[in-house]
C-alpha cells in the first residue's frame, strides 16, 4: 500500500504540475500578441459562416496563429455561436482574446453616414445606395410597407418624417437587398423615437398629434435655417390653420413635384390643384411631412410663438420679414424681392 501510494501521489503531483503548465501556457498564449509584425488584415464573416470556416478564413488570411489553440480558447469561453457576420479589419498585434472580443461584440468596421435635417426620403434613400447600405428601390419598398409603417407606429403613408437627421455608425452588408434596407430603415426610425422622446412625455402622442406636429415641423425645417424664427414660423402657420387660410408655403410644391422638381416653381405649379401638396390651391396641412425635420424644428411645431403674424418673406439674408396684414406684407416683398433682383 505504501509504494501504490506514492506512486498515486507522485502521478497527481506530476497531473497538477502538468495540468498548471497547460494552464499557463493557455493563459500565456490567450494573453499574448499573435504576431511581432503589426498588420491590418481585413476581413469578411459572411452571414451563416460556421465556427470552423471562419477560424480557418483567418489562419489562411495571416491574422491568426496557432489556430488550433484559438478553437480551444473560443470553446473554453463558450463563444462557439456567438461569433458575429460582419466586415472586420483585424491587427496582428492583438491578443486571442482581443480578436474573439471584436469577433463576439460584431463591430467590426463601422462607416459613417449622415443626413442633414430638411431633406426628402428620396434624397436620403439615394444616400444610402450611394454608400453601399441598400438600394434606393429596397428602400422605397420598405418605407412606404403598411407592415413597417404599423410596427414602427408611423400613421403615414410612408416613413417621411421619420427618417431621422443624424450621423450614424454602422457596418455595410455584405449583400444590399430588402433585409439590408430595412435594417437601415429600422434605424433611423428608432432614432427618431429616441432622440424625439423628450418632446412626447411619458406616452408616444396620438396619431392626430404626432401627424400635425410633424408636418408643421416639416414646414418650419423648409422655411428657416434661423433658429431664432423656427417658433416664430410655427406661429404664422399655426394662426393660418386656426383662421382656415391656406398654408402657401412654396417648399411643399416643390415636395408635391418630387424628383421632377427643377428648381424653378412655375405660374402652373402654383394653379395646379393635382398636387395634392400644394398649399396654395389645397387648405390645411398637407397628407404628410415634406421633408424629415430636425429635433429644433420638432420642438417648434410643438411651441409655436404666440404673435400675431400671417404672412413673412425671406430677406435675402437668410432671415425673414414678418407682417401681420397683407398690405404690410405686400410692401415688405417689394422692398426685400425688389432688393434680390437688383
Amino acid at each position: 500500500m505504501g509504494i501504490i501510494s506514492k506512486i498515486v501521489s507522485t502521478l497527481l503531483v506530476l497531473t497538477v504540475l502538468v495540468a498548471t503548465g497547460v494552464w499557463f501556457a493557455f493563459e500565456t498564449y490567450s494573453r499574448s500578441p499573435m504576431h511581432k509584425e503589426l498588420r491590418q488584415i481585413p476581413l469578411v464573416v459572411p452571414a451563416g459562416a460556421s465556427f470552423n470556416q471562419i477560424i480557418d478564413d483567418m489562419a489562411r488570411q495571416g491574422s491568426l496563429t496557432q489556430p488550433y489553440a484559438f478553437r480551444l480558447l473560443v470553446r473554453l469561453r463558450n463563444q462557439q455561436q456567438n461569433l458575429k457576420a460582419g466586415e472586420y479589419l483585424l491587427n496582428t498585434g492583438w491578443t486571442p482574446e482581443r480578436l474573439l472580443k471584436e469577433l463576439v461584440t460584431g463591430k467590426g468596421i463601422l462607416y459613417t453616414l449622415t443626413f442633414q435635417e430638411g431633406l426628402p426620403w428620396w434624397v436620403v434613400a439615394k444616400k444610402i445606395e450611394q454608400q453601399g447600405f441598400a438600394t434606393v428601390e429596397d428602400f422605397s419598398k420598405i418605407i412606404h410597407d403598411p407592415e413597417f409603417l404599423k410596427k414602427h407606429s408611423i400613421p403615414f403613408s410612408n416613413a417621411e418624417g421619420f427618417l431621422f437627421p443624424e450621423t450614424y455608425k454602422l457596418s455595410k452588408p455584405r449583400e444590399m437587398n430588402k433585409a439590408s434596407a430595412e435594417d437601415v430603415a429600422s434605424m433611423l426610425v428608432h432614432m427618431f423615437w429616441q432622440k424625439t422622446a423628450s418632446v412626447w412625455g411619458d406616452n408616444k402622442p396620438s396619431p392626430e398629434v404626432l401627424k400635425k406636429t410633424l408636418i408643421l415641423a416639416s414646414l418650419v425645417e423648409k422655411e428657416t435655417a434661423v433658429p431664432a424664427e423656427r417658433e416664430r414660423v410655427s406661429g404664422v402657420y399655426a394662426n393660418r390653420l386656426e383662421m382656415g387660410m391656406r398654408m402657401q408655403a412654396d417648399p411643399t410644391i416643390i415636395y408635391g413635384l418630387g424628383k421632377s422638381f427643377d428648381g424653378n416653381i412655375r405660374r402652373a405649379d402654383i394653379r395646379n390643384k393635382k398636387n395634392k401638396y400644394n398649399t396654395y390651391q389645397h387648405r390645411g396641412l398637407t397628407p404628410g411631412p415634406i421633408c424629415s425635420p430636425g429635433l429644433d424644428a420638432i420642438k417648434a411645431a410643438m411651441n409655436p410663438e404666440q404673435h400675431k403674424y400671417l404672412f413673412f418673406v425671406a430677406k435675402g439674408d437668410g432671415s425673414h420679414k414678418f407682417s401681420k396684414t397683407l398690405k404690410e406684407h405686400n410692401g415688405a416683398v417689394r422692398k426685400y424681392q425688389l432688393h434680390l433682383k437688383k
